[in-house]
């Protein structure tokens, strides 16, 4: 949808006074965590603009045997009745997008284009796994060839059960959909606990849930802390685990898992690289890596926060993509010009400023930014590029999930390859170059899940999400998503 003002739109007060904001077994509950209360800040004022009794450990146990109860009725629909209930779903968004996007931009400070990205992505999801959906009826039952005429064999694919779905808060709204809508349509039934810091947005899908009718049980929502996240990962009703956040966050998921022995899907941290090779158009080169750190003000895991050029072309790179960097607009969604908004929670304020102020100490080559944008008040940071970073400094090696660039050159592609290579994360890369055929010989060679090549950072429901080493385990999105969900189940019998 074309939008014409970036200008925020109130947010309906039935939205932040959420006097329940428990959804167990179809209805809605006042939350069991207090005495202290959820607060939602908006980050570009840094100021509190609403406040929810969160869920309890308690609550959890309710919500686990509710999904629990209701998953024998769930797995018994048809993929086509799970259909239905997914693209009443994303009807449902499609409704309150108006305000779905109003809250994001509040909520996370996002611009409205990329506010409107997020509802749009989470539309998507749910129609694609909708689609999806309706195709598990036909492969069940297919036959397996075991080579004995007195025997035959087939396959099924059955729901894994009650899973615990935990998400994050760069992307509210998305990550839940990648989750929930795959979940939901390989018939397994949900707990999902939203991010404390942007919880509103997600309790949506209780709304939704009850507007659409579906069944009680299938969907519960308990917002909360690191306590209410640790009893869903420990509930022996819950059969699976999937969670997208920190590293430090997700290994203390999969130790939980793994006391129970639970499967678990792992969405974790990134240190992407962006090779820009000799042949490389400039220009698009420069669009392309400033899209890739300073969208949502570099708050993604995909984030191409290392990046390689070639010696031949790279002061030449180096100085438009410092024009270009002084050419982005910082602001809050009240500022229509605004093109990247701020930090969304103070925490990460305070640990991006913190690198900042390291590297400042240890003389790296500050080129653009470097500093917290104190004029605008709120969790503004310049958008910043560090250039010649030492290999074994933190700003090259660690995830720091903020607009926050390391520069590196390189002379031969091997040497490229090395440089992205040499990393503990393996999420996500990008390649531009000139020539068509070796950007792609390149971009097979960079160990991460999803490379893109001379394009900015598309993700498409169809497409595969996920990485290696200590970006994660398993893969979110396409069918890939979907069988993340679905147990295989052989079945051998006499011909």
């Amino acid at each position: 949808m074309t939008t014409h003002s970036n200008q925020p739109t109130p947010v309906p007060a039935n939205l932040l006074q959420r006097d329940k904001a428990v959804y167990i077994n179809g209805s809605w509950h006042v939350g069991g965590g207090g005495p202290s209360h959820l607060a939602f800040v908006d980050p570009s004022k840094a100021t509190t603009f609403a406040t929810l009794i969160p869920g309890s450990v308690e609550q959890v146990a309710l919500a686990a045997e509710a999904a629990a109860r209701a998953f024998g009725a769930w797995r018994a629909t048809t993929g086509a009745e799970r259909a239905r209930n997914l693209r009443a779903i994303a009807s449902g968004l499609t409704k309150r997008k108006p305000d779905l996007v109003a809250l994001q931009m509040l909520n996370n400070g996002k611009p409205r284009f990329e506010a409107e990205i997020d509802i749009d992505d989470a539309i998507a999801t749910f129609e694609y796994y909708a689609d999806l959906a309706e195709g598990i009826d036909g492969q069940q039952g297919q036959t397996v060839d075991l080579g004995d005429t007195a025997l035959a064999g087939s396959t099924y694919f059955e729901p894994l059960g009650p899973v615990g779905l935990i998400v994050a808060w760069n992307f509210p709204m998305v990550t839940t959909a990648w989750k929930v809508a795959p979940a939901l349509a390989a018939g397994c039934t949900a707990v999902l606990k939203p991010s404390e810091f942007t919880t509103l947005a997600e309790l949506i899908y209780g709304d939704i849930a009850s507007e659409i009718g579906l069944p009680p049980g299938v969907l519960n929502i308990v917002p909360g802390g690191a306590d209410v996240g640790a009893a869903l990962c420990t509930d022996r009703r819950i059969r699976k685990v999937s969670f997208t956040g920190s590293n430090a966050t997700g290994s203390r998921v999969m130790a939980a898992a793994a006391n129970r022995i639970v499967p678990v899907s792992l969405e974790l941290g990134g240190k992407s690289p962006i090779i820009i090779l000799e042949d490389a158009d400039i220009d698009q080169a420069v669009e392309i890596a400033s899209a890739g750190i300073f969208f949502n003000c570099g708050q993604m895991c995909s984030a191409t926060s290392r990046l390689i050029v070639a010696a031949s072309i790279a002061d030449e790179f180096a100085a438009a993509l410092v024009a270009k960097a002084k050419l982005i607009v910082v602001g809050g969604p009240d500022n229509p010009d605004a093109q990247m908004g701020p930090l969304t929670t103070r925490e990460q304020f305070d640990k991006v400023t913190s690198v900042l102020n390291q590297a400042r100490t240890d003389g790296l080559n500050c080129i653009a930014g470097g500093a917290a944008d104190a004029a605008l008040g709120g969790f503004f940071i310049q958008p910043t590029i560090y250039r010649d970073v030492p290999a074994d400094h933190p700003v090259w090696r660690n995830e720091i999930f903020g607009p926050v660039l390391a520069i590196r050159s390189f002379r031969t592609v091997d040497e490229a390859v090395v440089l992205a290579n040499g990393t503990d994360f393996g999420l996500a890369a990008t390649v531009v170059g000139g020539d068509k055929d070796t950007a792609e010989a390149v971009a097979r060679r960079i160990d991460a899940g999803h490379v893109w090549v001379n394009t900015p950072q598309l993700i498409f429901p169809n497409t595969a999400w996920g990485g290696f080493k200590a970006s994660g385990i398993g893969r979110e999105l396409g069918p890939w998503g979907l069988a993340a969900y679905l147990g295989v189940k052989h079945m051998t019998r006499a011909a």
